[in-house]
């Protein structure tokens, strides 16, 4: 396996924790891209697109500026997730009242999470790609607790109106997916994307996930061996 240095085209600190439990070198340079939704769109092909989207808008307007040692491949990665609740696309409530809706739509329900992943070698133009649909339940909480929530602010900037990692409010019952997904970067789908490009984790990337997000994950093994779950 070869030895890559990664450009992560996010502003994301959740993407940028998730990354660094690979082990890989990176560093980020975020991009700006019409995120709306074209008529008719289905959500898979939604957030591949924004994914594909990102990839490329980040390698048209980055070089390598020298950042890659000798015989580093580099290789642009960019993640795109969204939240559907049936057919509808949830993103980022505009303000603290939307995220009160959201929350109280999605509340002792079952919604999904998709992630689309995108990784990008300039030097020749392979693309990867590579889709996460989590199944995500959320639990009974009060609206007294949505309103506590809301007024942190930690809503305003997550698709759907929640964070499933935040300690105060825990929104999610129970999971039976890609953890890793719902905060934004699946990285068992990340690492089988890179194994086409001779690139792999420093690391184990799997057991460092769960340890890192205190969490069994029951679907890591099968992405890994390249099954269609998660």
């Amino acid at each position: 396996m070869g030895t890559a240095h990664l450009v992560l085209a996010s502003t994301s600190p959740r993407r940028r924790e998730l990354l660094k439990l690979g082990g890989w070198k990176f560093d980020t340079r975020p991009v700006d891209v019409d995120e709306s939704q074209h008529p008719g769109e289905a959500p898979q092909a939604y957030v591949l697109r924004l994914a594909e989207s990102k990839a490329r808008a980040c390698a048209a307007s980055s070089n390598n500026n020298g950042t890659n040692s000798p015989g580093e491949d580099l290789l642009i990665l960019s993640a795109d997730t969204t939240v559907v609740d049936g057919k509808n696309i949830l993103g980022k409530p505009v303000d603290g009242r939307e995220a009160v809706e959201m929350l109280r739509r999605l509340r002792k329900r079952t919604h999904q999470v998709l992630t689309g992943i995108a990784v990008l070698r300039p030097s020749d133009g392979n693309l990867r790609t590579d889709l996460c649909v989590t199944d995500v339940p959320m639990r009974n909480y009060s609206d007294e607790e949505i309103e506590t929530y809301v007024a942190t602010g930690d809503p305003l900037d997550k698709a759907g109106a929640y964070a499933i990692q935040h300690p105060g409010f825990h929104p999610v019952e129970r999971m039976a997916g890609c953890y890793a997904s719902v905060m934004g970067l699946p990285l068992c789908h990340l690492a089988r994307s890179l194994r086409p490009l001779n690139i792999a984790p420093v690391t184990d990337i799997s057991a460092e996930c769960q340890a890192s997000l205190n969490y069994t994950c029951p679907v890591s093994a099968a992405v890994l061996r390249g099954e269609q779950v998660g």
